[in-house]
């Protein structure tokens, strides 16, 4: 995920997530930047922190936001150069 300045944490059944999927992958490909998805079940870690959050939608390792996506402050926070040395989740 090294590549990855997106990463949107999910669950499999989320209404939620399939449209912040969907928002990250219109925006994402507009743009040209990297993106990726992580079940949150499927690490314990993230499960335990996220659990009753999903979908949460990290930039360059920052959350962003937790269960609705504004769109508006996605391709804001795209706009911004990365952050140098974050892990990306």
């Amino acid at each position: 995920m090294a590549d990855a300045r997106v990463v949107v944490l999910v669950r499999d059944g989320c209404h939620l997530c399939d449209d912040a999927l969907a928002a990250v992958t219109e925006i994402c490909g507009r743009l040209d930047v990297g993106w990726s998805m992580k079940d949150v079940d499927s690490d314990p870690k993230l499960r335990a922190a996220y659990t009753d959050h999903v979908p949460v939608t990290l930039v360059d390792g920052k959350v962003l936001s937790y269960w609705f996506l504004e769109q508006d402050a996605l391709v804001a926070a795209l706009l911004q150069p990365p952050i140098l040395g974050s892990d990306h989740a």
